[in-house]
């Protein structure tokens, strides 16, 4: 039994030793597979030991001196990277600024504003940096800290950074972003300006006085804050030329659109297109409506408008968009057909048109003198200047030339139906628009302005004297027309239907009270007079053939008196046919005066006629050749009688032109004599 004790100790004694060994293998097998694995590492350090050689090589300071150039360094690189994390920034902006700005203006332009600031960090410090990065390199080389080789391509990159980033190439920086992003604010604006810009719901069968509308809606605050807010930032980029243009071609579009409506076509008309005044008469006054209505209206609220939007960036800025957009829009056209009026041919009507033009300019005066003023508008400004004193010249001249036209038609053969000459109608009434209030003090205040570029003075007298000499030359015409006359009886016609049209016309007229009332009562006693020897000289001798000496029938002398009866009857046909058929070309135009005078012819005629034909008609209405004595019936003779002297199909009277050798002050060319037949 004690035997037993040393023979267990033994066996776990070798129990231990087994164990020893065994983990002893294990860290041997171990040891064995790291040492495998850590062949090739070395392998591998072994190969790259070459090329951190390489990279080490351009280095050739020792530790000491690099310590000291650290400084140096870091200096360099700390503005470098401030330039890198700016242009970080920048390229972080470019989802925004690419995309809508409607939906957040606000938002965008502060975006923009950011980059724009940057872009100046950028301008400002990008050479600094460079500089600095340029100076340590050139340090490294004088002191031969590294290899020149190394350093010589260091400092080409330098130089390539260097000529990048001036002013204008910044904007191209990241892909041109600020010009990308400036074109978008562009196209916001003309946006804006697009969507609030209405043309006025014209109608052209109405005056533009009389329309509902007559002023264009104002842009809302909110969207003229958005455009300025919007201007403020292409502006600061240099970018104003191309806001104005935009805002000028859309505006004035505008303008354009809503004066189309009116039918302005004839603003294009040429001289070449029109033979005189009158034949485009009703375009004047359409002309005088619709540039009133143009500059009350519409370019008032294109003025205050761009005051609106432009007002902040300066008078000049804002009077030369809306000067372009009031020469865009038409101002200019309806200015050339007034000048193309006044080169018309010379005509006494043209002479109230050019004093409608001026009426009409002279209203809109003080519209004119405040919206196109200022310098920015001078080429409007001379054109209406232009205008202006061509209507004045010519207006002057024709009223100064009529007496003289007046005269000119003298030498004319007078109406041969004995009618009242055109020329009389229309002087007479010619000289009462000129007297009337439409015109007068319009053609006063002419003929001052006119004068007073001579430096004469004019007084309204001259006017009034003017035109008496105007009226006593039409009486001198007629009184010579009168003679003109082969006829007697025609030259008495003729001076009846004169002396009453003028009588007529002018009685409780402006002209009339001019020339006084014993001026018209002699003219209408030389009616009277020269009615009376008319009607004596011509139908006053037909009852003389209708004589009833030697026609009592005595018993067996019934066939005498027959004979007598048809000689009578016979000459008084053949004298009521020629008086007839030569009057019966003969016109008076008053209808007054017409009835008036067949009604004397009638008293004078048919009562002697009737009683002729109840005492002897019978003698020769049963003789089988009846018809040639008993021609008219009573009733006939009257409707003939009464028809006679009707007016033929009114034309329109003026003085139409031959030329004379004559020139005015004004520098115009060869005057325009008118001398047409005073028929």
């Amino acid at each position: 039994m004690a035997d037993s004790a040393p023979d267990g100790k033994g066996i776990d004694n070798l129990m231990s030793a087994r164990k020893s060994l065994m983990l002893s293998l294990e860290k041997s097998r171990a040891l064995t597979t790291a040492l495998d694995r850590a062949g090739p590492r070395f392998s591998e350090i072994n190969q790259r030991l070459p090329s951190l050689e390489s990279a080490v090589r351009p280095i050739r300071a020792d530790k000491e001196a690099l310590l000291s150039v650290g400084g140096h360094i870091n200096r360099a690189v700390g503005p470098a990277a401030a330039v890198l994390k700016v242009f970080d920034a920048v390229h972080g902006l470019e989802k925004m600024l690419l995309s809508d700005p409607r939906n957040d203006l606000p938002g965008y332009l502060s975006v923009l504003k950011r980059l724009e600031e940057a872009l100046k960090f950028l301008g400002e410090n990008c050479g600094l940096a460079i500089q600095w990065l340029e100076d340590i390199l050139e340090y490294l080389g004088d002191n031969d800290m590294a290899d020149s080789r190394y350093l010589s391509g260091l400092k080409k990159s330098l130089q390539g950074f260097g000529d990048f980033p001036s002013n204008e190439q910044l904007t191209h920086l990241d892909g041109g972003l600020l010009n990308a992003a400036l074109d978008i604010l562009e196209i916001e604006f003309r946006r804006l300006l697009m969507e609030n810009s209405v043309p006025l719901p014209m109608s052209s069968s109405s005056s533009p006085n009389e329309q509902p509308c007559i002023a264009p809606p104002p842009l809302p605050v909110s969207v003229i804050q958005k455009l300025q807010a919007i201007l403020g930032r292409l502006i600061a980029n240099k970018r104003l030329e191309r806001c104005i243009s935009i805002y000028v071609e859309v505006r004035s579009s505008n303008v354009r659109a809503s004066l189309h409506a009116l039918n302005l076509d004839y603003l294009e008309i040429s001289i070449s297109e029109f033979n005189d005044v009158q034949s485009i008469e009703g375009y004047i006054a359409q002309w005088g409506n619709h540039l009133e209505f143009a500059v009350k209206h519409l370019f008032e609220a294109e003025y205050k408008l761009c005051n609106d939007v432009f007002e902040r960036f300066g008078l000049d800025v804002w009077m030369g968009c809306f000067a372009r957009i009031a020469a865009q829009a038409g101002i200019l056209a309806f200015l050339q057909f007034g000048k193309t009026v006044t080169e018309s041919k010379k005509d006494p009507i043209k002479l109230l048109k050019l004093l409608d033009i001026f009426t009409s300019l002279n209203r809109l005066r003080l519209d004119f003198n405040r919206l196109f003023g200022g310098a920015a508008c001078a080429e409007i400004q001379n054109l209406t200047r232009e205008l202006i004193k061509r209507v004045i010249d010519g207006a002057s001249e024709i009223f100064w030339e009529l007496l003289l036209q007046v005269e000119l038609q003298r030498q004319q053969p007078p109406p041969v139906d004995g009618c009242v000459p055109k020329l009389v109608s229309f002087v007479t009434d010619y000289c009462n628009r000129l007297l009337g209030d439409n015109y007068r003090p319009v053609l006063v205040q002419v003929l001052v302005i006119h004068r007073s570029w001579k430096h004469e003075k004019f007084q309204e007298r001259l006017l009034v004297s003017e035109i008496l000499k105007i009226i006593s030359a039409i009486e001198l015409n007629l009184d010579t027309w009168r003679k003109a006359y082969d006829d007697n009886i025609l030259e008495d016609f003729f001076m009846m239907n004169n002396h009453w049209h003028l009588f007529k016309h002018l009685k409780g007229s402006k002209l009339g009270e001019l020339l006084g009332d014993s001026w018209l009562r002699e003219h209408e006693q030389s009616k009277d007079f020269h009615m009376t020897l008319f009607l004596k000289e011509s139908w006053g001798r037909l009852p003389n053939h209708l004589s009833r000496e030697g026609l009592i029938i005595f018993s067996g002398g019934r066939a005498t008196a027959r004979d007598l009866v048809k000689k009578r009857l016979k000459n008084f046909n053949e004298a009521f046919d020629s008086m007839f058929s030569k009057q019966s070309t003969w016109v008076i135009p008053e209808k007054d005066l017409r009835e008036k005078t067949c009604q004397h012819i009638v008293q004078t005629v048919v009562p002697v006629y009737r009683s002729f034909m109840q005492s002897y008609g019978p003698l020769v209405e049963k003789d089988q050749s009846s018809s040639k004595y008993a021609k008219y019936t009573v009733q006939n003779m009257e409707s003939m009688l009464a028809s006679l002297f009707q007016p033929k199909p009114a034309r329109y009277g003026s003085f139409k032109g031959r030329q004379s050798s004559g020139k005015f002050d004004s520098g115009l060319p060869v005057v325009r004599r008118t001398a047409s037949a005073a028929m």
